[in-house]
C-alpha cells in the first residue's frame, strides 16, 4: 500500500477507523525527513494490512502544533486508535520493520487492562 496523506480534517478518522496506522510528521525543508521518505514508502507496500500516512508540518501547523511535534520527523504508531509509539528522528528500514512488526503483535487486550487498571488507581 502507498502511503496516504492525512490533514486535520481526517487524522482522528484515519486513526478511529484503522487498526494499525503509522504517521509521519514531516518537512519538504527537512534532510533527515527527505531520508527517511523513501524508508517509510518502502516499509509501507511491504505491510498493506496497515495505515502508512504522513502528514507535512508546512501544511499541517495546527495539526503538529497540537499534538505537540517539536522536532521532525516524528513518527507515531497507533493500534485499535491507541498510541503505542512517538519517537523523533529517523529509522532505517530494518529499524523501522522491525517496529511494524512489534506493533502488530502487541496484544492490545492486555494493554488496554494495564491501561483500565492504571486508571482506576489513578482515580
Amino acid at each position: 500500500m502507498a502511503t496516504t496523506t492525512v490533514t486535520e480534517a481526517n487524522f482522528a478518522d484515519t486513526i478511529k477507523d484503522n487498526d494499525v496506522v503509522f504517521v509521519d510528521f514531516w518537512a519538504a525543508w527537512c534532510g533527515p525527513c527527505r531520508m527517511f521518505g523513501p524508508v517509510f514508502e518502502s516499509v509501507s507496500e511491504a505491510h498493506p494490512d496497515a495505515v502508512f500516512a504522513k502528514v507535512d508540518t508546512d501544511a499541517e501547523q495546527a495539526l503538529a502544533g497540537g499534538l505537540g511535534i517539536s522536532s521532525i520527523p516524528t513518527l507515531m504508531a497507533f493500534r485499535e486508535g491507541y498510541l503505542v509509539y512517538r519517537e523523533a528522528g529517523a529509522l532505517n528500514k530494518s529499524q523501522f520493520t522491525g517496529l511494524v512488526e512489534q506493533v502488530k503483535a502487541l496484544d492490545m487486550e492486555k494493554l488496554k487492562a494495564e491501561a483500565e487498571a492504571a486508571n482506576a488507581n489513578a482515580n
